[in-house]
């Protein structure tokens, strides 16, 4: 069983301190054997399989709003629930990669090849250590040089979206496509090869700001390069439940897009920030905290939502 050592309460806290952070504890204690228990039930409850491969471009062109975070985690938690799942990097930070303890370093093949040089997607993609339904396709830095080369290529809008079409390796049941953070060609490639957007929004004030002109994007790709795109999730990321702000941008959001916002709310969590530094998402590298389990109550969320693409 999971033990979770209880926050030691200061003797000058005020009553309403004090209850606040028993409740705290008492919840992430509740939820820590709820989730001991439920791994311990096995295969048993594996969440249902979409009835095709759904191709999810996780987009948001402001940074630091966690989409990397958002990709690797959903990505891991619904493999570790029944589902094949490849995540794309395409982010030549390589972030993703990191997090998926995926080589993306020196000459290791990764996206820039498959864009570029039409290298198979098959001969980039690695089985993630450990997780035998999660998968990896690297980015490295030479992803950087990829804008520039893509101008003069035909049909540059296109590039990912023929290297996933021939991609059939392995049966998957989730493509995730990590994003840059700008509307750059690797973004709008993203956004071509996909079905659905997801955007995690940071519950800030200046999350808000620059969200019309992606939504923008996505209609004016949707127009011209891709008619079965549609926004189809969005993540509330960052929440601090303490600040009346985060709470007015959470509502400001349900109330603008109604059911596409998801019901769980990601918390600020250090654990979160810890994980990818141990190669590791956060669904392995401290399961029981308040990041891994809102991650997997929204992966759950995306997963139910199958029936209805």
């Amino acid at each position: 069983m999971a033990i979770v050592t209880q926050t030691p309460l200061n003797p000058g806290d005020s009553p309403l301190v004090r209850e606040a952070l028993s409740s705290v504890v008492s919840r992430e204690t509740s939820a820590t054997q709820a989730t001991a228990q439920s791994g311990e039930s096995g295969e048993n409850g594996a969440w249902p399989r979409p009835s095709k491969t759904r191709l999810i471009a996780v987009a948001n062109q402001k940074g630091g709003v966690g989409k990397t975070t958002t990709s690797v985690n959903i990505a891991a938690a619904l493999s570790m629930n029944g589902q094949r799942v490849l995540v794309v990097d395409l982010d030549p930070q390589g972030n993703a990669s990191t997090a998926l303890a995926t080589e993306h370093r020196g000459d290791v093949p990764d996206v820039y090849q498959v864009l570029v040089d039409d290298l198979p997607m098959a001969e980039i993609v690695k089985q993630v250590p450990d997780m035998p339904n999660l998968y990896c396709a690297p980015a490295t830095i030479e992803l950087a040089g990829a804008e520039i080369e893509l101008v003069s290529m035909v049909a540059r809008e296109a590039r990912l979206r023929r290297a996933l079409a021939a991609f059939d390796a392995i049966d998957l049941d989730y493509i995730v496509i990590d994003c840059p953070p700008s509307l750059g060609l690797l973004t709008v490639n993203a956004l071509v090869a996909a079905d659905e957007v997801m955007i995690p929004i940071q519950c800030e004030y200046y999350a808000l700001e620059g969200l019309g002109q992606l939504l923008r994007n996505v209609d004016l790709i949707k127009a011209h390069l891709n008619p079965t795109l549609r926004l189809s999730t969005i993540v509330l990321t960052m929440y601090d439940g303490r600040t009346r702000l985060a709470s007015q941008v959470a509502d400001e959001v349900r109330a603008h897009f109604g059911d596409t916002v998801l019901n769980t709310v990601i918390p600020r969590s250090v654990r979160l920030s810890e994980a990818p530094s141990y190669g590791q998402s956060v669904m392995t590298y401290d399961p029981g905290s308040s990041g891994a389990m809102a991650y997997m109550d929204a992966a759950r969320e995306i997963a139910y939502r199958a029936s209805l693409v």
